[in-house]
Parts: C-alpha cells; structure tokens; sequence
C-alpha cells in the first residue's frame, strides 16, 4: 500500500464520520443541485447538446497535435509568445524566468486548476514573489493555507460562520461580519493588489485554434482585474483545452455554466487575443501562454482512457459522486479530487501511488449521468483498476491470494475441496484486512449449494 493510499484512508476516515463536515457539504451541493435543474432548462435538447460537445472533443483529442500547432501560430500573429511545457517544473522555470526579467514582486493570480496542479503560489514564494489569489473562494483558502476543495467552489466545504470566524482571526474583522461585509473588505483589500502587481495570471478554460484566442469564464470580475493592471499576462492552460473554433462557445460556455454553477451562462466570459495591440487603449504590454502536458501525453496515449481529456473542469462529477458526499475533496490529496481526479491523478502523477482512487468508486455511473461532455467516468474507473492489475502495482501476496481464488473458482473439484471451516479461517485471515473494519465478513455454508443438489434426494 502506498503512502498516499494510506493516507487516504485516514482522511477519509477522519471526514466521513464527521457530522458537521458532511452537514455543510450536503448543504452546498444541495444549493447546486436546485439551481443546475433550473439551469437545464435552458436547453431544448440536453442530450443533444453533449452529444455535440462529447464529438466536438474527439475531433481535438484525435488531432491535438494539429490544433496546438494552429494556436501557436495565430496566437503569435497578435505578438503573443507560447511557451511548451513538458513537467511542471519547467512551466515553473519559464515563469519565474519571466518574473525575474521585468523584476516583479508581486502577482495577481485569478482561479486556476492547473497553477494548483503546478504549485505556481509555493513556487513565487520561494523566489520571494507574493502571489495573491484574487477569486473569494480560493482567497479564502489561501488564507486558510489549505488547498482547494472542489475543482468549481474552492470553499465548499465551509460555512458563512467558518469563514467569518477566518477573517475574525487573520483581519480582526467582527466575528459576526456578514457574507456582503467579508466580500466588501475583500474587494477594497484586492484592489490595491491590483494596483501594485507587475504580472497577472490566470487559467483557460478554452483555448481556441483558429483565432488564437484564450476563453476565460468567472462570476466575480477578477479575472479581468488580473489582465487589465499588470502590464505581464501568462496564461497556463492544459494542453486539452482546446476547442477548433471560436463558434464552439455557443455549445460550451452554456454547457460549463449549467454544469458549473447552474447558471444560463457565467457573468464574465472573455476572448483573449494576444497582448495589447498599437491601436488599443488597455490590455498587457505582454501575454504568455504556457502550454502544459505534465503527464497529459500518458494519458492520450491510452486509447481507452484518453477521453478523460475532454473534461471541461465542470464539477458536476464531484457534485454527483456519492464517495466525495462523504469523504469531501481534501481527502483525496490530489489536485483533482471526486470521479475526474480518480481517473486522470494515476496517470497524471504514477499509478503506483493513486490506483488506490480508482478503486475509491460504488460504480453507480452518477458521475457519467451528469457529464456534459459525455466521459465514460465509471468504465474508465474500471480500466484504471485493470492496468494496476496488468501493471503488477499490488503486493505480491495479492497478487498469489487472488491467482488462488480465481484458480478455485474455475474448478468445482478445488472448490468443494476442504470444509466449511477451513474456507472461513482462509477468509478470515487473509481478506480481514481488504473486507474493511465495519463490514462483517461473509460465512461459508456448511454444505454448497452443488453438494445439496447433489443431494437432493
């Protein structure tokens, strides 16, 4: 059992018995819940419509190294500079080379997964370099020096009241401060951030190939705050965003915003171009767009597993999964955390130290319902399961325990073989363990049922 199996179980122990936790996630999604049923409606053919977008990304997946070649080149016509990532560590590399050229101590970062994949905030600490997070959920736990929970509401698992009592303690703000009085403090406190930061940076939530252009979506303005006073802008974007064609975003913003929030569509949406052009007034003296693979190319090469790439960073699989209901986001320990982080952490980060999550699953297939891009969660569950299998990453009394149990089972003669009594001391010395504390573990029947039937009269 790896480190971060083990662990898992431990914060997922921790989490699921712990009322209180499970009383505010149940609460939350709740909230989402009510508000995506009214956001569907907005759709005359859902169905359709994920049809649509699930196609939309094949043809990307299937022919990524043709679109990533099309941004770069309409992206650096508007004087934009693309940046080719392998790992995080060079993405991280390339930025801090960019900071340390215009001497820049300060950053305003809007939300962003794929900086949280990357550890953008530890990094700039090191050097020195405050990063500010300017999104409210992920402000609020950056201050709480933890990670984000969820891959859309990064606070979820916080009540007004836990939040209050944050600011109480890092602010002095009255233990009582409301929601609008927190988020007032917030935005007067940020703009002078604003003010101040040389280098802005956010996420993509799609990159479009045939303009060269940069979709980002939010409900608070930060985002744009972020791009508009800095006169740097980097953009670090997963190699699968993509998207062919700026007419794309009439299917997929709908999609992310119902799916997201619950919304008809997000309060922000903005198509980034490039850095300032000669005949405009504002925008970045300077944008960078980091194209990241960190582990993405292993998993395209999985011809099975590699439709996991067409995510669009939705939530919805989290909000449906009933194992994040219970054990919540920071028990996985992973950036993605729910059904989508099961599935792309092992092969994002080594199926060795994750093919635990992949078992972290009831297989009840909500997390396929409710994708708007149609990914096949639950099988691609059960074909991570399978390679860890094949890849020979479980113990080796394991491995010999179920080679015996499988030979029996295929042999009635081996399986009527011993009594009753000596299966179960098999079973309850050797499958205790992987049965679980709280499980009762099944007894054998003096008889099977092939030998009464045999017996029958």
């Amino acid at each position: 059992m790896s480190l971060q199996s083990e662990q898992f179980l431990l914060d997922a122990e921790s989490k699921v018995f712990n009322k209180e936790h499970r009383r505010k996630l149940a609460f939350n999604i709740q909230q989402y819940d009510n508000k995506v049923e009214h956001g569907k409606d907005q759709f005359f053919d859902l169905e359709l419509a994920r049809q649509r977008a699930a196609m939309h990304k094949w043809k990307v997946l299937e022919n990524l190294d043709k679109y990533l070649v099309e941004f770069e080149a309409n992206f650096q016509k508007r004087g934009g500079k693309v940046i080719w990532a392998s790992t995080a560590q060079d993405a991280l590399d390339e930025i801090i080379r960019i900071m340390k050229k215009v001497n820049a101590k300060s950053v305003v970062k809007s939300k962003s997964m794929t900086t949280e994949e990357i550890h953008v905030n530890a990094a700039l600490e090191k050097e020195g370099i405050e990063s500010v997070e300017t999104d409210l959920g992920e402000f609020i736990v950056q201050l709480r020096d933890e990670h984000p929970y969820h891959i859309v509401t990064p606070a979820m698992h916080l009540s007004k009241e836990d939040v209050a009592k944050t600011f109480n303690e890092k602010f002095n703000l009255p233990i009582e401060s409301t929601p609008k009085e927190i988020t007032a403090f917030v935005r007067k406190r940020l703009r002078e951030k604003y003010q101040r930061a040389e280098v802005g940076i956010t996420g993509a939530n799609f990159i479009i190939a045939d303009t060269g252009s940069i979709a980002v979506t939010e409900n608070e303005g930060n985002a744009l705050m972020s791009v508009a006073f800095p006169k740097i802008h980097i953009v670090i974007a997963g190699i699968e965003k993509l998207i062919p064609s700026l007419t794309d975003l009439d299917l997929f913003w709908p999609l992310l915003a119902t799916h997201g929030t619950g919304q008809n569509i997000t309060v922000y949406n903005s198509i980034l171009s490039g850095p300032k052009q000669p005949e405009e007034k504002d925008g970045p003296s300077e944008m960078y767009v980091v194209l990241l693979d960190n582990g993405r190319t292993n998993l395209l090469a999985q011809q099975e597993q590699r439709q996991a790439l067409a995510c669009i960073r939705c939530g919805a699989c989290l909000n449906g999964c009933p194992i994040y209901k219970g054990v919540g986001g920071h028990a996985y320990g992973t950036t993605y955390s729910g059904p989508i982080g099961s599935v792309i952490t092992p092969h994002l980060q080594g199926m060795k130290e994750f093919k635990h999550l992949s078992y972290a699953s009831s297989l009840c297939g909500k997390c396929t319902e409710v994708c708007p891009v149609r990914i096949d969660l639950h099988k691609l569950l059960l074909y991570n399961r399978r390679d860890s299998v094949v890849g020979h990453h479980h113990p080796k009394s394991e491995h010999l325990i179920y080679s015996f149990w499988k030979k029996a089972m295929l042999s009635r003669r081996i399986m009527n073989r011993g009594g009753a009594r000596t299966k179960n001391f098999m079973i309850q010395n050797f499958f205790k363990k992987a049965w679980g504390d709280r499980r009762e573990l099944p007894r054998i029947a003096p008889k099977s049922f092939n030998e009464m039937w045999k017996n029958r009269y």
